[in-house]
This record gives structure tokens, sequence and C-alpha cells, in this order.
């Protein structure tokens, strides 16, 4: 890709870390917007000596904005941006939500830019070490035309990343499944540390690293097949100790750990790894333990 002029709006962990692997691209980051503390901080350590102006400065100034503000101020952003004739025909504007696809720059389309959703499926610190991890990342791409679809993976490419291409009706799914697999998994792995804390280990995340990362290559290898443990051998014996001592000592993890132990269930019964009267005293188990944690039980399942 010819090099670019580009914007950014929202110098926050994933604005500041695009902004610094395109400028290491070869392309030029004529100006950024950012607030907080933290932006700033972020500016100055990522892109220093590029100027920090306001968001319609910013869209005036460049060929390509990138718009990573949250998801709820986006709308508004661009709307702002329009309204105010920050945007221009032919401009290149790409927002890197995840949720959102193109109906949310419907106001910079309408008056000819060219629009495109540009998320990196990555989580990310906002410092030089995420610049390494987007080598091969999966950036989820929304674009009407083949120009724009063009551009938006050689964007891409530039970055280190790979394309995939997600359907404006699928953006939300699609967003949910990573949120699922990543965010959820900080508050497992959150809570399994804080169990193993209540049982004396000095060490917890060197206790868990080896387990999960052999745990999560299984899980992405093999999907379902990857399931060890007491649920999918059917001991019903070492669930109702895990709940008691739970209970006892780490009562803020009994919901999740409830919630996660009856989806393994039922996922072990589905595939025939667990016969069904041995899945049914496991049931009991969570369902009582459910009601005890203020969860929400999940539709009666027959196990036979």
């Amino acid at each position: 890709m010819n090099p670019l002029k580009v914007g950014v709006v929202g110098a926050g962990r994933v604005g500041a870390v695009l902004a610094a692997a395109l400028q290491s691209a070869g392309h030029e980051i004529v100006a950024v917007a950012g607030e907080s503390d933290a932006s700033r901080a972020r500016i100055a350590s990522l892109l220093p000596g590029v100027p920090v102006e306001k968001p319609t400065a910013v869209a005036r100034a460049c060929d390509l904005l990138l718009l990573t503000v949250p998801d709820d101020m986006l709308g508004n952003v661009v709307k702002t941006m329009v309204d105010a004739g920050a945007i221009r025909p032919g401009q290149y504007i790409a927002h890197t939500s995840g949720r959102h696809g193109l109906a949310i720059l419907a106001p910079a389309a309408a008056i000819g830019a060219h629009v495109m959703a540009v998320h990196p499926a990555m989580t990310f610190s906002g410092t030089s070490v995420d610049l390494a991890r987007l080598s091969g990342c999966v950036f989820g791409l929304t674009a009407a035309s083949p120009t724009d679809r063009a551009f938006a993976e050689a964007l891409v490419s530039d970055l280190g990343g790979k394309p995939m291409w997600v359907p404006e009706e699928m953006r939300t799914l699609y967003h949910a499944g990573l949120a699922h697999g990543a965010n959820h998994l900080v508050t497992l792995v959150t809570e399994a540390m804080e169990i193993l804390s209540a049982a004396g280990a000095t060490d917890p995340a060197g206790t868990l690293r080896p387990l999960l990362t052999a745990a999560l290559d299984n899980a992405l290898e093999h999907g379902d097949a990857a399931l060890t443990g007491p649920i999918v051998r059917g001991d019903a014996g070492t669930v109702a100790a895990h709940l008691d001592d739970i209970r006892a000592n780490a009562p803020q993890t009994l919901g999740s750990y409830v919630s996660l132990a009856r989806a393994t269930l039922d996922r072990a019964v589905s595939d025939g790894r667990l016969v069904p009267i041995r899945a049914l005293k496991i049931k009991k188990l969570l369902d009582a333990a459910s009601s005890e944690a203020g969860t929400v039980e999940a539709p009666a399942r027959k196990y036979s």
C-alpha cells in the first residue's frame, strides 16, 4: 500500500498501538486525538512527536481516519465529525469496533467516504509489547465495495495481520465469540488463582500456567475431545467435595464454577463420554449449588 496520511481518534490501547504499527510500515501519522492522561502517556511513548489535536482537526488532516473509540461513543463521534464538515468524499474511514459494522458509519458513507470495519482479534496492553503480537493477528473485516475490500486487506497486511471477512449482520455474534473466549477467560483464570490462593498456593499463576497452556492448546486443536477432569469421568463425589470447599473458602467463585460445570456436563453427555445415570448425580449437585449461589438455572435437561 502507498504511504498514507493517517489520523487516529481515540488514543486508547488499540489506537495508539495500531498507529505505531502503521508508522513502522511507512505511513505518516499526522495527528491523534486523546484527552485522558493515559492516552497522552501512550502517545508520548508510542508516537513521540505526533501532534495531539481535536478530533475534527485530526479528521481534516488525514487520508485514512482510524476511529478507535469505545463502541457506545462511535456513532456520536461519526455524526459529530460529519456535521462539522471534517469528513470529506473519497476519504477512508475505518473503525476498530468488533460489534459494529458499516451501519454505524452511514453518515460518513452518505457523503462519499469509503467506510470499513477493521477489528483486531487481540487483547491489548497499550504498550510496545503489543506490536509483536500483531504479527499473524486476525482482523475481522467488513466492507462493501471491491475497492474498499482491497484497501482493508492491504491495511491489515501492513499491520502484519490476517484478514477474516465478517458479514454485516454477523458482527455482533463474531464479537460475542471473541468476548466469551477472551474476556471470560480472564475472569475464569483469576477466579482459579483465587481458589488456589485460598488453598495455600504461594504462586497460583505459576501453578496454573503449564496446565492452562496445555489445556488451551488441546482445546483449540481438539475441541470437546480435550475435556478431562471429574465431570467427564462422572466423579460426583469429587464434584461434591469441590462445591463444599469452594463454599467454605472461595464463595465468590461458586457461581461461575457451577455455571461452567453445568456447561461441561452438557457437552460431556452430548458427545457420549458420560453415561446418563452419572450425569444425573452431578446435575443434582449443581442444581442445589446453583440455588445457593444465586445463579439462574439452565432449562431442565433429561439425562436418559
